[in-house]
């Protein structure tokens, strides 16, 4: 039994004004066969990992393609695409005869020239492949669920986690359903339903949290192998965005038909319940000063990076010193510059500083201030449940009392060690603010007192109606009232 495994992976924000080249690629994951290292998977590359690890005991030959992935920004130069895309299908071709693919995915990549780039990969393996070979995916759950893409794959498998702490183990799922499926145990069938809306679903709230659970339940009963929400990702426009539930039964698919109809609808009609209440900047600094004890976690989604922001915007920060916030440390800020300068000037140094504010208008003015260097660390990384995404060159600086990490490689708040490498200990500071929009939950959830999520003026808007988006179907919630959700595959 033969089986390959690659990833192309990035998530595109259309809107965003960072474009995305092969370089943004070298900076993140950028591994040729056999490079891919042992300690844990990269981005969305744990197809590969967990395949590795399986092939001598379940009987396999893994031959390993390619794996390339980029921090979320803007759309993706095409001839960099087109690059990444045709080495790996060579290396497809070249691997041939196959009996299954196991592509990691993220599912939101748009390139200039293809709104469906997970859609294109797979029609283009399923051309070179064969109709008999098994093709089993792994999902962002923030992604674009396309037509296309169910069409031209055997097994869709999304993260069921937001925060995606469980990509390990819906690897494990997704090659388990392959096994099965090429030792002729199951036959899977996929179904799949279009809520037709727009919508955040965290799964560290109550709602989503018993949706998922509920979701989970129901696999490996009755026919029932793998159940899947969608929950589109919103900073794209593109015409098949929006929330679906997929479900994969075993040969039947009727019964996957009446699930993925039934969890749908209730999906639907949670609409507008699912994501937490936002303050204004002014009111959650000022309720996280207030708030006896600690740590106080302040999140920033707006300048999420993870959603394509630059996250260089200076609110957040400007407030806490406006507030004179004391015991309080906030990351990451992307200036690869100003870390530059902080290097040059050396530990401990005293010295003025611009930082912050470069992108556009909506990473708000610059700071200017004289700062002490508190520690220079190179090559830093954080931890993401089991993946390892790393923070380049950092600096963490002082003023006015307050911590700033400057980070070079651009990157959302997900682990600890964003503060811990630069010898903070998040646990002992009273507020802690982060430019993440759930992700910091896996990690910072545990040790927070409070979570305060603050809507500020950064570039990922809360209110999607307000997106100028010119290519999604309509209708859609919440830009439409009246909408039509139903089954579409």
């Amino acid at each position: 039994m033969r089986l390959f495994s690659a990833t192309i992976a990035t998530e595109t924000n259309t809107f965003s004004p960072l474009p995305t080249s092969i370089e943004a690629f070298r900076e993140g994951v950028f591994l040729r066969p056999g490079e891919h290292p042992d300690d844990a998977p990269r981005m969305c590359t744990a197809p590969l990992f967990v395949a590795r690890q399986r092939a001598a005991k379940d009987g396999f030959t893994l031959i390993e393609g390619s794996c390339f992935a980029a921090s979320p920004a803007g759309t993706v130069n095409r001839a960099d695409y087109e690059s990444m895309r045709d080495e790996v299908l060579d290396q497809l071709r070249a691997a041939l005869p196959l009996d299954g693919l196991l592509f990691g995915l993220h599912g939101a990549m748009v390139a200039h020239g293809y709104d469906d780039v997970e859609g294109d990969i797979l029609e283009r393996a399923r051309a070179i492949a064969g109709p008999d070979c098994v093709i089993g995916v792994e999902l962002d759950p923030h992604c674009h669920l396309t037509l296309k893409r169910m069409r031209n794959a055997d097994l869709i498998i999304c993260y069921k986690e937001f925060p995606h702490t469980d990509v390990v183990e819906r690897a494990q799922d997704l090659l388990d359903l392959m096994l099965r499926t090429l030792r002729a145990e199951v036959r899977p069938v996929m179904s799949l339903y279009d809520c037709r809306q727009i919508g955040s679903y965290p799964t560290t709230l109550p709602l989503m949290r018993g949706f998922v659970d509920r979701m989970m339940a129901l696999e490996g009963r009755d026919g029932i192998l793998s159940v899947s929400a969608v929950h589109c990702f919103p900073y794209a426009d593109v015409a098949e965005l929006g929330g679906r539930i997929l479900v994969v039964a075993d040969g039947d698919k009727s019964k996957a038909d009446a699930l993925a109809t039934r969890l749908g609808q209730e999906l639907v009609s949670l609409r507008g319940r699912t994501a937490p209440d936002y303050l204004s900047v002014a009111d959650g600094v000022s309720a996280a000063i207030g708030f006896v004890g600690g740590p106080v976690v302040i999140a920033d989604p707006a300048d999420n990076a993870g959603g394509g922001a630059p996250s260089d915007n200076t609110t957040l920060l400007l407030e806490l010193m406006k507030q004179r916030a004391v015991n309080a440390a906030i990351g990451p800020i992307w200036d690869p510059i100003a870390v530059r300068l902080c290097f040059d000037a050396g530990l401990g140094a005293k010295f003025p500083l611009r930082f912050g504010g470069k992108i556009g208008p909506a990473s708000g003015p610059a700071v200017d201030a004289v700062v002490e260097v508190m520690a220079i660390k190179r090559d830093c990384w954080q931890s993401f449940g089991p993946t390892l995404v790393p923070l380049g060159d950092c600096a963490l600086v002082r003023l006015d009392g307050i911590d700033v990490v400057l980070i070079t490689n651009r990157t959302q708040a997900l682990g600890l060690e964003l503060f811990s490498n630069l010898g903070i200990e998040p646990a002992q500071k009273k507020i802690l603010a982060v430019k993440s929009t759930n992700h910091f939950m896996g990690a910072f959830g545990p040790i927070a007192a409070k979570v305060i999520y603050v809507d500020s003026d950064g570039p990922l808007l809360r209110d999607y109606a307000k997106l100028p988006y010119t290519k999604v179907q309509r209708p859609i919630w919440p830009l439409d009232e009246v909408t039509a959700p139903g089954l579409i595959f």
